[in-house]
């Protein structure tokens, strides 16, 4: 059957309302965890929780569905996480930021490979973005903060990371292969 180019069947609702859940998927997903890990649990080191699981999420979703994490979208998990941390506002962000440009700079690369060196990727980002963390915060409150927090933030995300990437594979061969659900 010979096809013009340019001309495909309209797509039927079902169709667009599929494709756009499985766009928004990562990042309602993220905004979802976030108000999990803010809810009142009385877990100690709460907060740096939330930004582990806001940069564990980026960063994973950045990697293996960059189009559906956008810098837009990236942005407003960012302000989320702002609102809902204890952080000056504007430091979720462009951390966040800062570990999307990371992931997607090195993306070609880091997909390639086995879990464990991407794993090992993602410590030394949540380790640099700790730091940023640190560094900008103790610049927006005019004082000299101890880096212990940040240390702290970052032995989490190392930690949390592979029980997190384990569940988002999951979610990330769902989508791509819906059959396989």
């Amino acid at each position: 059957m010979n096809k013009l180019p340019g001309i495909r069947p309209r797509q039927s609702l079902g169709r667009r309302l599929d494709m756009a859940a499985r766009r928004g998927f990562p990042a309602t997903t993220t905004a979802l965890l976030l108000l999990f890990a803010a809810a009142p649990l009385g877990l100690p080191g709460q907060a740096e929780l939330q930004a582990c699981v806001a940069l564990s999420c980026v960063f994973f979703w950045s990697l293996f569905r960059p189009v559906s994490m956008t810098p837009v979208m990236v942005f407003l998990i960012g302000l989320l996480t702002d609102l809902l941390g204890f952080a000056p506002p504007g430091v979720g962000v462009l951390s966040l930021l800062f570990v999307h440009g990371f992931a997607m700079r090195w993306r070609r690369l880091l997909v390639r490979q086995g879990f464990v060196l991407v794993w090992l990727a993602f410590v030394a980002i949540a380790t640099g973005t700790a730091a940023l963390q640190w560094a900008l915060t103790s610049l927006l409150t005019f004082r000299l903060l101890p880096p212990a927090p940040g240390l702290f933030q970052a032995a989490i995300g190392a930690g949390l990371y592979p029980a997190l990437a384990t569940l988002l594979t999951r979610a990330h061969h769902t989508l791509a292969e819906p059959e396989r659900a």
